[in-house]
């Protein structure tokens, strides 16, 4: 994750030596680069038209990772009654009532009434026929509610097999698990370009060839091959998007990338209720991630990475190429003292040996990391599962979807302003509070109003995204510089196990209607007290220290730091 504040000129107290010098000189060879980037343009034509590039993997991510909910979503279905249906019966008819019995209001999908055994007289479609003290299961097939295809209908998951359904969103969260953190080390190691590339590609083969699948096992070893290949789309486009804009847009770039996906989501509930059908459906969202072959011509490396890896022709050659399209000029003597900057620095870090170790991160933000990883988890657990569950409110349940994805548009900005406003700390516990109340809301008056009780639900979709929004900048903020990015994928990694259980939570709902709402307020109003001990970052310089980190906390007794302008 980029750093989301500009950095501060320190005053050391004391010579630096080993890791800090090599920390110290990357802070002095960024600030240059910044310096070069606000000369040739922070947001000019160049960033704009490569902005609009990005799009493309931000999209294709929403996409990919949540389509399952329309790929592998239940059919409301019922069982067949051979005494009363033909071709010419629908999913509702009359002589449900006295075939067929209720569960939670409408019709039991897996049971019906016995047919009574009289050998006198042959059965037929009428009331005397069937027996209500007695239910049997769906031997002669089912009747479904409306012509869906999706994996449920066309291999036949119904009832006892209901847990494959949601076992596919688990699959397809254990990919990302698995490919986030792969993603971000070859991104690391190869570059972002390479791997948006690859990704990309990659991903659109999985997809089209799950969208061929002919049973429902080869169908989810696709899933989870799609998103350990793909899921790196995002992080990887996000980190590259905000590294070609200068300190001051860096904000608002990360902002109109988050609005980009939310925009993403609500437009895949439209496709999924025009088409109606798993395999074209598939096939519209994964064809035009093959357009990332174009990104071999078009798009730029990033110029740090360039920079990290003494790449430096490539790295000035970009440069020009920035200030040549937004009509700016570039002095060849900042590129040269940038250059030279950049091979102490690259000295320094091979000479200290670059990376804190494992043990010394943990040894001194142990504490910190645990609780950034519960709030990783509650935040994933949450906000995939109200998305998930929008499904299943009243009314059409991709109108539904898609307006849980235009709930993150406003829940963005809310976010964006309000941590500015009160400060990360508090904004992320009110946050979580919130959205924890309005579940509870949601449960208490879903009968009495339904229609007020989704709209609850939807406030509910938006505060969450709020919070996510916020916890990114947060966990950017309280990790020093040279192990922050891998600290952040760590946490996400963790946070993983709770969209690994969300897809679950939908089997609740068996058991009781309001189930998942109760277990994401319990997280919620969790998360929210523990988020207060947290250090607030707001207004302050990033770490570049473990010795700086444990400052940010008041509770943590103070290492003799350099000095630093809050």
């Amino acid at each position: 994750m980029p750093k989301l504040q500009p950095t501060l000129e320190v005053v050391p107290e004391k010579p630096e030596t080993g890791l800090e010098a090599a920390e110290s000189e990357k802070a002095t060879e960024e600030s240059q680069l910044d310096a070069i980037i606000i000369g040739i343009g922070q947001f000019g034509r160049f960033q704009i038209f490569n902005y609009l590039l990005l799009c493309l993997p931000i999209i294709c991510n929403a996409f990919y990772s949540i389509s399952f909910v329309f790929t592998a979503g239940e059919v409301l279905h019922r069982c067949h009654i051979p005494q009363c249906d033909n071709l010419a019966t629908s999913y509702e008819a009359p002589f449900l009532n006295f075939t067929t019995p209720q569960r939670h209001g409408s019709w039991d999908q897996c049971e019906h009434y016995a047919v009574r055994s009289d050998p006198s007289d042959e059965a037929s479609c009428n009331a005397s026929s069937f027996d209500a003290d007695r239910r049997v299961g769906c031997d002669a097939g089912f009747k479904l509610s409306n012509d869906d295809n999706t994996i449920a209908s066309e291999f036949a998951i119904f009832c006892a097999d209901q847990w494959k359904l949601s076992m596919v969103g688990t699959v397809n969260n254990i990919g990302q698990f698995v490919g986030i953190p792969l993603g971000g080390y070859l991104a690391d190691r190869y570059g972002r370009k390479l791997i948006l590339v690859a990704a990309g590609v990659l991903s659109s083969f999985a997809g089209l060839a799950r969208s061929t699948a002919p049973e429902y096992y080869s169908f989810l070893s696709l899933e989870f091959l799609d998103m350990a290949v793909g899921s790196t789309l995002f992080p990887t486009a996000f980190l590259l998007a905000v590294e070609l804009v200068g300190p001051q847009h860096r904000v608002v770039a990360a902002t109109m990338i988050s609005l980009t996906y939310g925009l993403a989501e609500a437009l895949m509930g439209y496709l999924a209720d025009f088409l109606r059908d798993w395999r074209v459906l598939l096939r519209v969202l994964y064809a035009p991630a093959l357009l990332h072959l174009t990104f071999v011509c078009l798009l730029p490396e990033s110029v740090r990475w360039l920079l990290s890896q003494s790449k430096e022709v490539e790295a000035k050659a970009t440069l020009r190429r920035v200030a040549r399209v937004n009509g700016k000029e570039l002095p060849e003597q900042q590129l040269d003292e940038l250059i030279r900057s950049n091979r102490r620095l690259v000295e320094q870090s091979s000479a200290s040996g670059g990376h804190y170790s494992v043990r010394q991160i943990f040894q001194a933000l142990g504490g910190r990391t645990a609780l950034c990883c519960f709030v990783w988890f509650t935040h994933t657990l949450i906000a995939l599962g109200l998305s998930l569950n929008s499904t299943q409110l009243s009314g059409s349940k991709f109108e539904n979807f898609s307006m849980t994805g235009f709930m993150q548009l406003p829940g963005i900005l809310m976010a964006t302003t309000l941590m500015n406003w009160i400060g990360r700390r508090w904004a992320l516990s009110s946050c979580q509070f919130t959205c924890a109340a309005l579940l509870l809301a949601v449960a208490a008056t879903d009968e009495v109003c339904p229609f007020a009780s989704s709209i609850l639900y939807f406030l509910a979709k938006m505060v969450s995204t709020g919070s996510f929004m916020i916890l990114y900048f947060f966990t950017s903020e309280i990790f020093p510089t040279n192990c922050r990015n891998s600290m952040l994928s760590f946490c996400s990694s963790v946070g993983r196990f709770g969209s690994m259980l969300a897809p679950q939570t939908t089997l609740l709902i068996v058991h009781y209607q309001y189930a998942p709402h109760l277990l994401f307020a319990l997280f919620g109003f969790t998360c929210s007290g523990l988020a207060l001990f947290f250090p607030e970052t707001t207004n302050k310089v990033l770490p570049t220290t473990l010795a700086e980190a444990r400052a940010l906390d008041r509770s943590i007794p103070k290492v003799k730091v350099p000095k630093s302008v809050a």
